[in-house]
């Protein structure tokens, strides 16, 4: 599930910030965030910083487990977790609004971590509000 909110988050972004460069990257074996020195699978800190940059925003939908594996990395100040918290029983979309790993959480997250948008985007955090209250309601 969180993949297909991380790619619908990134369609929100694309249609109301065309300017805003967005790079997805699907981790599929979790051992490749930790240095190649600490697992075989690990990699370099240069090929991390090629793939997750040293100086942009980096947001995770996963699990709290990322900060661990990525703490020695450059931009680990730069780095956002939204994770499963593991609250509630209800249907797959509310499971990850329950846990803020939907779409409009993790756009929200990038506008609250790109500082030259601004003001700009203003007016997409609160359709972003708007989508959530309307969600709450249905359920």
């Amino acid at each position: 599930m969180p993949t297909l909110e991380i790619l619908a988050a990134v369609d929100i972004l694309r249609r109301h910030l065309p300017e805003l460069r967005v790079r997805v990257i699907n981790v599929v074996d979790l051992m490749t965030l930790q240095d190649q020195a600490e697992h075989p699978n690990g990699l370099s800190h240069k090929d991390f910083d090629t793939l997750f940059t040293t100086d942009k925003p980096i947001i995770f939908a996963y699990h709290w487990l990322i900060h661990r594996l990525t703490y020695r990395r450059t931009n680990h100040k730069n780095l956002h977790v939204r994770g499963y918290k593991e609250e509630g029983t209800t249907t797959p979309f509310d499971m990850v609004v329950r846990n803020d790993m939907d779409r409009f959480h993790l756009v929200a997250d990038v506008i609250d971590r790109v500082p030259q948008l601004g003001s700009r985007a203003a007016y997409l955090k609160q359709w972003l509000r708007d989508r959530l209250i309307e969600h709450r309601h249905h359920i």
